[in-house]
């Protein structure tokens, strides 16, 4: 028992030992924030264990190295001028008061060596904070509303709504700022008219082209692309998207047969074991001596398979409304096969395996009709346009 807390001891030295040292190699290569979490973690376990004083030690060093760097890289970027560093100015700032914050609950941590407590220099950021940021939000605003009113292309209106809605998560209700966002994202969206030709000669089951062109069960995320079915008069589409059917072949009805001949020993009763004499062979209790009997039996087994196949072929196409060029096509198809296998017999059933038995309870049933085979081939017909969806981007 002595050996096995002295070992587990040694682990556990050997444990805080790495852990220090990490802790340390973190202020050493300059990861003061990495240092700076390891030590918090570890002193809010139990800042009072003297096994954690070298934590103590470590984060009052990284705080104070984290912070000098900090204030000399927001320093050097207020002097520099360009306002596009307003962003990291603010967030400087930000991550100066929660690390702060982050310390605060911990304090005060003794140093039992040097009989004193751990020293941190706090500082009051909120009023940097809300000057930058009023800064910033300004900035923002006014970048974005240039990109929305001088737009050249889908991507400014993109980039203009991205700055609105990071300027509304700084600064919420910013001016006009959720106004103008719905703007850009409007005039950001690419709008996809959406047709289906059927090229087959064949009739389209009415169900089968709904869910086709019923894009809300694709489930596509895509915040930037919307495709309309409906085509809507007071909307200037960017692409024309066309689901083109080529043919449907489907199969006649076949019923296939095979026969199978079967044999196989099986018991048929028994018979006593007999001596040269004739007479009965006894055990060692005065038991008749009895063995299995064994005959060969035969079974004719017939099995039916019906089998039917339809398939579906066809091509999707994108074209740019605005150059009237084809910028993209895929191929599309998908097979459903119907196949139902059922059998009888003719002869001993004793002769057959228990997975041929197991047919003998299945019955021919009615062939799918040809409208159904055409959607069922068609359900997955709509995982492939899915796929291509999801593959295909318009910029």
């Amino acid at each position: 028992m002595r050996k096995v807390l002295l070992l587990s001891g040694i682990l556990l030295f050997i444990i805080a030992c790495s852990g220090v040292k990490r802790t340390q190699k973190s202020i050493n290569t300059g990861n003061y924030l990495n240092a700076i979490n390891s030590a918090v973690q570890k002193l809010s376990e139990n800042k009072d264990k003297k096994g954690n004083q070298s934590y103590v030690l470590l984060l009052e060093e990284a705080f104070q190295k984290n912070t000098e760097r900090e204030m000399e890289r927001i320093s050097y970027l207020k002097k520099d001028g360009n306002p596009a560093n307003l962003e990291a100015i603010y967030t400087g700032y930000k991550n100066l008061n929660r690390i702060q914050e982050t310390i605060k609950p911990l304090l005060p941590l003794q140093v039992y060596e040097e009989n004193r407590y751990a020293e941190f220099t706090f500082k009051k950021y909120n009023n940097d904070i809300i000057s930058t940021k009023e800064d910033l939000s300004a900035y923002l605003y006014d970048n974005a509303l240039n990109l929305l009113q001088n737009a050249s292309n889908k991507q400014d209106y993109r980039n203009s709504f991205d700055d609105f809605i990071y300027l509304n998560e700084i600064n919420p209700g910013y001016s006009n700022s959720k106004t103008k966002m719905e703007e850009a994202y409007d005039k950001g969206q690419d709008y996809v008219r959406v047709g289906m030709v059927n090229n087959t000669e064949k009739i389209i089951p009415a169900k089968l082209e709904e869910e086709l062109l019923n894009f809300n069960t694709f489930g596509l995320e895509d915040k930037w692309t919307k495709y309309h079915t409906n085509h809507l008069s007071y909307i200037s589409y960017d692409y024309d998207m066309q689901v083109e059917l080529r043919d449907i072949i489907i199969s006649p009805e076949q019923v296939n047969e095979k026969q199978i001949i079967k044999e196989k020993q099986v018991k048929d009763g028994f018979q006593y074991v007999l001596d040269n004499d004739g007479n009965v062979v006894k055990d060692s209790l005065g038991n008749d001596i009895k063995i299995d009997k064994f005959k060969t039996v035969k079974c004719n087994f017939y099995r039916f398979t019906q089998f039917k196949t339809a398939q579906v072929t066809g091509l999707v196409s994108f074209s740019n409304l605005e150059t009237k060029q084809k910028i993209n096509s895929y191929p599309l198809s998908s097979e459903f096969v119907f196949e139902h296998v059922y059998a009888n017999y003719n002869g001993d059933k004793r002769a057959l395996d228990n997975d041929l038995v197991s047919l003998l309870n299945l019955a021919a049933v009615p062939f799918p009709t040809n409208e159904q085979m055409v959607y069922d081939a068609g359900e997955s017909l709509k995982e492939r346009l899915k796929g291509i969806l999801t593959k295909h981007r318009f910029n």
